[in-house]
């Protein structure tokens, strides 16, 4: 059973086309019991403004029966690691995760400073998540980020939009069947996230498990159907 999706964004995130009570409604259809909002920090083109993740406090914890999570999906801003929330802002959130995106973190830089960034970014406290770590535009060491979130304690996310073929992102599926072998090398588990931009694809991780699948990550180490992980690495319990 999958209990939850924390990726995904509302109409807020600038270039999504759902409302955050449609996304809920979705997480319900589709069985999930939590579902996490997290849309794109303010350097993202088109976002919204810092006030909106501070006053995030005021959508209740259960709606529709659904346990809601308040997050972000951060901005990795540079090769330090640095994001575009404040520590005050994020102490705020139930969590966060941190990505690379192009008009934040350009497509040019070397091998080893997109790693670095990504490297810096897990080590942040608030970072929970290392999202879509799959992009061809930004090659990585992957045995070092996957290493870094071990002993972070970060989750790697196998983004189910990254391997739809009109994604925007490059070699996702490749780049991330490379990256499950380090997992499953490491014993490091993964969050499946659907990247959602309209509701109807929340909760959906076919992709994700095709390529866990082909990689022969044990379902043990896959945290969105694994309770005891939940709590371990969300402190959250789903049962």
């Amino acid at each position: 059973m999958i209990y939850l999706d924390l990726h995904t964004h509302t109409v807020v995130s600038g270039h999504a086309y759902s409302t955050l009570n449609e996304n809920i409604a979705a997480a319900k259809q589709h069985g999930l019991k939590i579902y996490g909002i997290s849309d794109h920090a303010p350097k993202m083109p088109g976002s919204t403004h810092l006030f909106y993740f501070r006053n995030l406090h005021v959508v209740p914890d259960l709606v529709q029966g659904i346990r809601v999570l308040k997050g972000a999906e951060l901005n990795i801003m540079d090769v330090e690691g640095h994001v575009d929330l404040d520590e005050s802002t994020l102490k705020m959130l139930d969590y966060a995760i941190a990505s690379l995106h192009v008009p934040c973190f350009g497509p040019h830089h070397t091998e080893a400073e997109n790693t670095q960034a990504m490297i810096n970014a897990v080590h942040n406290p608030f970072v929970k998540i290392l999202g879509h770590p799959d992009d061809s535009r930004y090659p990585i060491d992957q045995e070092a980020v996957v290493l870094a979130c071990k002993e972070t304690h970060t989750l790697i996310e196998v983004n189910n939009s990254s391997m739809n073929p009109k994604s925007s992102r490059v070699g996702g599926r490749e780049n991330m069947l490379g990256m499950l072998q380090y997992c499953r090398q490491h014993n490091v588990p993964v969050l499946f996230g659907s990247d959602a931009h309209y509701c109807d694809a929340i909760g959906q991780f076919q992709r994700c498990e095709e390529v866990c699948a082909a990689a022969q990550l044990p379902a043990s180490l896959i945290v969105n159907s694994n309770p005891e992980l939940i709590r371990e690495y969300l402190g959250l319990d789903v049962l």
